[in-house]
């Protein structure tokens, strides 16, 4: 079309349809929902899809994100609801502000997330630790983007490079790799990683970025505490750190037991993070209701206002799905990924590339993840010698790269930090680049050595 080939046609479109994207949202003032809906519409009907499997392709992606994030972020908002409502948000917040002091209470939360994150998928991370964000905020009067940038750097770092997440555990199988050392370099590039791209950049760019965060969710997450007294420290751990061994002992069934075994069947529903955060949610209700003096009839009423706030998250984040769907069903994922690999470049800066790219064009960490592991392995076949741990870690590092419009995260974090789009692409976006990047030069740095 154009006199152009059909691949160079897909990239342009893509280009022109998030863009397009962008414009609607920031200058025309279009609800994300509705601009995302527009957006998804358009690519499929210029990209030559079928136009019957346009609507299908949205809906696939709209619910395949929201069949798990949905749910994930609804028992999540109830858990932090009871965990605020009963004072166990505000006791950690007092414990961690004592502990690290003001000054270094950026520092606490990135370790927190990091700790907390390697278990648990992102978004459960993000909606189990966003109400300490919020208490934190309130308690020392530091700025919303200096306490959350380092948050939300561990949560990330450890998603992308450290098993048992689903991309890196899946690449693990396309590549061939050692769970046990990827595990272990993991942890070695993503700690310091985090350091720089949380800590260090949430403190640099929260002095053009304060933030401001949206008073309903202040209001919901971080209000002062009715209770005179309140949830002990170890109480409110174990609470909210429930999921997090749930999920640690499916890890350790499905390492340790063969398929079909009676117990891994088990732990596999228990640990799955659904079951994980409904148990903890269960729990907190005596552990932050009834032992805390909160009547059945008011948790009942808190954990119904709770979903009101993000109704609106939740529609956009399913919306950013719907998307990202369109992007890998149009083919503009492919046409990136096997541009890429026709490079002749060092097989670990490859599958960062790869990666990197197609995550750009989907939006999605774990999409480009399995997707550059699977079109790089065959190139990694005629190159022996290979480091397979650091190529899993690569394309987990670029999978990070460059989060946007098409990425449910970018709205998650959008939303929930009350920012513009423009102020998101400078803190959020800026923050997930800086990951990949200095995640790719250690990992380059531990290949001379491993």
């Amino acid at each position: 079309m154009f006199g152009m080939s059909h691949e160079s046609y897909l990239l342009l479109d893509a280009v022109v349809t998030i863009i397009g994207l962008i414009v609607l949202i920031t200058q025309f003032k279009v609800h994300p929902f509705i601009a995302l809906i527009i957006a998804a519409g358009f690519l499929g009907l210029t990209s030559g899809m079928p136009v019957d499997k346009i609507i299908k392709a949205f809906q696939d992606g709209f619910g395949g994100v929201l069949g798990f994030v949905g749910i994930i972020l609804a028992l999540g908002t109830m858990l932090g609801k009871m965990m605020a409502e009963s004072g166990g948000a505000d006791q950690i917040a007092q414990t961690l502000i004592r502990a690290f002091g003001k000054e270094k209470v950026q520092w606490a939360m990135m370790f927190a997330a990091f700790l907390v994150g390697i278990p648990l998928f992102f978004e459960i991370g993000f909606v189990l630790l966003i109400p300490l964000v919020f208490i934190v905020a309130r308690r020392t009067g530091v700025s919303l983007i200096k306490i959350g940038i380092p948050l939300l750097a561990g949560l990330s770092a450890v998603h992308g490079l450290v098993p048992p997440h689903p991309g890196p555990l899946l690449a693990i199988g396309v590549f061939g790799a050692d769970i046990g050392k990827t595990i272990l370099y993991g942890l070695i590039v993503a700690l310091p990683t985090a350091i720089i791209a949380g800590p260090i950049f949430g403190t640099f760019i929260s002095k053009y970025i304060p933030g401001n965060p949206s008073q309903e969710l202040v209001d919901q997450l971080a209000r002062e505490p009715e209770a005179k007294t309140l949830p002990s420290f170890g109480i409110t751990l174990v609470t909210v750190l429930l999921p997090v061994f749930l999920m640690l002992l499916k890890t350790f069934a499905d390492i340790g037991l063969p398929d079909g075994h009676v117990v891994r069947n088990w732990m596999d529903m228990i640990g799955h993070p659904i079951t994980a955060l409904l148990l903890a949610l269960l729990l907190s209700l005596y552990t932050f209701g009834h032992r805390q003096g909160i009547h059945s009839k008011q948790i009942l009423k808190l954990l119904d206002a709770s979903l009101a706030p993000t109704a609106a998250i939740i529609l956009i984040i399913g919306a950013g799905g719907g998307f990202k769907q369109m992007l890998v069903t149009s083919g503009v994922g492919d046409v990136i990924g096997h541009m890429a690999v026709s490079a002749q470049i060092n097989p670990i800066l490859l599958a960062w590339l790869v990666a990197a790219v197609i995550r750009v064009a989907t939006g999605s960490a774990t999409v480009a993840t399995i997707t550059g592991a699977g079109i790089v392995v065959p190139v990694v076949g005629m190159i022996p010698g290979v480091n397979r741990e650091l190529l899993v870690l690569a394309t987990g590092a670029g999978s990070l790269i460059l989060s946007h419009v098409n990425d449910a995260g970018f709205w998650l974090v959008k939303q929930y930090f009350n920012m513009t789009v423009v102020e998101t692409f400078k803190t959020w976006t800026a923050m997930e680049t800086i990951l990949s990047v200095v995640a790719l030069i250690f990992i380059m740095l531990l290949s001379l050595v491993v």
